[in-house]
């Protein structure tokens, strides 16, 4: 199967983002990909934390969740829509949600980020919790390939890709495939982005397919990008280093047995 990490460096004005994230998708699916991933807040990189509320949409329906749908059916994809803002229980915060539709433009899952970021290095800080909700549960749907494969797929979320545990209950629940579309810092990104998406790849023998912002941004924030996808063995298959793409690659059911049988890790549990 085909899948595609797609890279932005999303901006400010909403309609400015989903138009770039249909051309993205277009060129996936030309390409042949069946499953395409939008990255974290695909949908708009504001000014202010606080202008995401703006956008917050009820879960079923929105003009972003429109969009998705109807750009999963019209280019015959299954879609990850990275994360868009849905309305929490609290009105100052919103839910960082990443929906999956399928080819027919249906939403089949829906996860809501866990792990909030938190840093603050005096001048470079973000506290994500002042105005995100958080989720409370590991989400995994089943997508069936053209070729008839069957692929588990976990999601996750960006800053999530720090705790290991999230990836091993995927493991645990038989996750072939781990989702990360994230908009990871310059900073924490040239230390530890690609280093822990290896590391999540190697210890659950899984492939792993993040899609990241890239660049730097109208509201003044650069994002570290490199965009990739990670075979079972740790290797990357392909990457973008920075700038808006399309990073496709090729995941081999058989390179996944392969990996299991030789060496299997997971059966190995002890913990």
């Amino acid at each position: 199967m085909k899948a595609a990490s797609l890279q932005m460096v999303s901006g400010q004005v909403l309609t400015d983002n989903l138009a770039h994230a249909r051309d993205l998708l277009e060129q996936a699916a030309q390409a042949g990909a069946e499953l395409a991933v939008l990255p974290e807040y695909f949908c708009l990189m504001g000014a202010s934390d606080q202008d995401k509320l703006a956008l917050a949409e009820p879960f079923g329906d929105g003009p972003v969740q429109r969009f998705l749908a109807q750009a999963a059916r019209e280019c015959g994809l299954w879609l990850v829509g990275g994360t868009l803002p849905l309305t929490s229980h609290d009105a100052a915060r919103v839910r960082n949600s990443s929906l999956v539709f399928d080819p027919r433009g249906a939403c089949v899952a829906r996860y809501d980020k866990i792990h909030l970021f938190g840093f603050d290095r005096g001048d470079e800080h973000f506290h994500e919790a002042r105005s995100i909700e958080p989720g409370d549960a590991p989400v995994h749907f089943d997508l069936a390939a053209r070729d008839g494969t069957r692929w588990r797929v976990g999601l996750s979320v960006c800053y999530d890709l720090r705790f290991p545990e999230l990836y091993r209950a995927h493991a645990r629940a038989g996750c072939d495939l781990l989702l990360m579309p994230s908009a990871f810092t310059w900073t924490t990104g040239r230390a530890h982005w690609e280093v822990l998406l290896r590391a999540r790849a190697i210890e659950n023998q899984a492939f792993v397919l993040a899609a990241a912002q890239g660049g730097q941004h109208e509201n003044g924030r650069r994002t570290w990008g490199h965009s990739m996808v990670v075979d079972p063995w740790g290797e990357v298959l392909a990457q973008q280093a920075e700038g808006a793409g399309v990073v496709l690659a090729g995941l081999d059911a058989g390179r996944l047995r392969e990996v299991r049988a030789q060496l299997p890790a997971l059966d190995h549990r002890v913990l």
